[in-house]
């Protein structure tokens, strides 16, 4: 993951956080006069500018430049002293910054980890702190175009894992860990019942039937982290 890439997150968390209603008003806060100047930083169409990073984490004390720059370490430190631009927050906000945060499992590393294999040690995964997501199990990062245009290749989806047993909410988005591999896509009904019915946004993709034997884990999405 590039600095950049971070920079993204780190905007996203503050938004999160509730420090800036969107991305405009970040960068508001954080001395741009105009929407583009902030959005030309974020789209990789100017380098980042030098103190940018500095006048980032300045809106909210809890962002680490640390991670920003390197990757070193979580996102959000300090989380016992907020010192914030303005502040509004819930207690059960607060207690969930108090927890270690959802783990960004490998897509290469994914395979049997809803099902309690050991593949991803603690140490080894990065873990992020967003509000919103709380209750998500793990994050997971898109891979290829299958599901564009509702996720394009880089994002980040927030799984809540399910028992394999569970009642499917028919097009839903879930990550199946299967016997193919790792995919994220809707689940629909099948003719036959013991399957189900894999489909993908990109109509370029046929959907295909998938039984459900061959489902290791399951995870429902609910929510997503876009990198412009």
């Amino acid at each position: 993951m590039s600095e950049l890439e971070r920079i993204k997150i780190a905007v996203k968390t503050l938004i999160s956080l509730g420090i800036g209603k969107n991305q405009e008003e970040i960068g508001t806060l954080m001395g741009y006069k105009s929407k583009s100047s902030f959005s030309q930083i974020l789209t990789n169409k100017v380098p980042i500018p030098s103190g940018f990073v500095d006048k980032l984490c300045k809106l909210d004390n809890r962002l680490e430049k640390k991670w920003i720059i390197s990757g070193e370490g979580n996102i959000l430190g300090n989380i016992d002293n907020p010192k914030q631009v303005y502040k509004d927050e819930k207690q059960n906000e607060i207690d969930y910054f108090k927890e270690k945060g959802i783990p960004l499992i490998p897509v290469d590393a994914m395979a049997g980890y809803g099902a309690g294999d050991v593949q991803v040690m603690e140490y080894e995964a990065e873990r992020f702190i967003v509000p919103t997501f709380k209750g998500s199990d793990y994050l997971i990062s898109v891979r290829g175009s299958s599901m564009y245009p509702k996720y394009n290749s880089g994002d980040i989806v927030a799984c809540k894992h399910l028992p394999l047993d569970t009642f499917f909410q028919w097009n839903k988005v879930y990550v199946l860990d299967t016997i193919q591999g790792v995919i994220i896509k809707r689940v629909c009904k099948a003719i036959k019942e013991e399957y189900v019915t894999i489909v993908s946004d990109n109509k370029s993709y046929d959907p295909f039937e998938l039984h459900r034997s061959d489902i290791r884990s399951i995870a429902i999405v609910i929510g997503v982290i876009r990198l412009e």
